[in-house]
C-alpha cells in the first residue's frame, strides 16, 4: 500500500477532526490517566505505558495543524519540570516552523480538565508522566 498523504500525520481520525476545525478549536492530547469527559470525541491511540509517548504524538499533530495557543495545567510546572521544559521547547520550535508566535495559557488541572468538553477531541497516548496534558488551539494561516 502507498501512502499518499504530503504531511506524517496518518492517523485518518486525527485528520479527519483537524479538517473540521475552525479558528480557536481546541484539540486535546492527553496522558494515558486524563479523565476523558463522555461528551469529549476519543481518539485512543494508547497501546501500553509510554506508547506512543506525549511529545512525539504532539510533534506529528503540529506538522497537520496551525495552532495559535496552547493551554497547559499549573501543576505540570512543580511536578514535571523536566517534562515542562521539553514540552516548551517543542511548542517553540512549533512556532518557529509555522512563523507564527504561538502563546502559552495555564490553569488548574481542574479547570483544565473542565476545558475538554469543548475539544473538537481528545487524542489519549500512552504517556505517564503527571500533567502530561496539554489543548492546541487552532489559528488560521492568513
Amino acid at each position: 500500500m502507498d501512502v499518499v498523504k504530503k504531511s506524517a500525520l496518518l492517523n485518518s481520525d486525527i485528520t479527519r477532526v483537524i479538517g473540521t476545525m475552525g479558528h480557536g478549536d481546541g484539540l486535546a492530547i492527553a496522558d494515558a490517566g486524563l479523565p476523558i469527559p463522555s461528551s469529549a470525541q476519543r481518539i485512543d491511540l494508547a497501546l501500553t505505558q509510554g506508547v506512543p509517548a506525549f511529545l512525539p504524538t504532539l510533534s506529528v499533530i503540529g506538522t497537520e495543524l496551525f495552532v495559535e495557543k496552547v493551554l497547559l495545567a499549573n501543576e505540570v510546572i512543580d511536578v514535571s519540570p523536566d517534562f515542562h521544559a521539553a514540552l516548551l521547547v517543542q511548542v517553540r520550535d512549533l512556532s518557529e516552523k509555522q512563523g507564527s508566535a504561538i502563546s502559552i495559557d495555564y490553569q488548574s488541572h481542574e479547570t483544565f480538565k473542565t476545558r475538554l468538553a469543548d475539544c473538537k477531541a481528545v487524542v489519549r497516548t500512552g504517556e505517564c508522566t503527571p500533567y502530561a496534558n496539554i489543548i492546541l488551539y487552532s489559528g488560521v494561516t492568513f
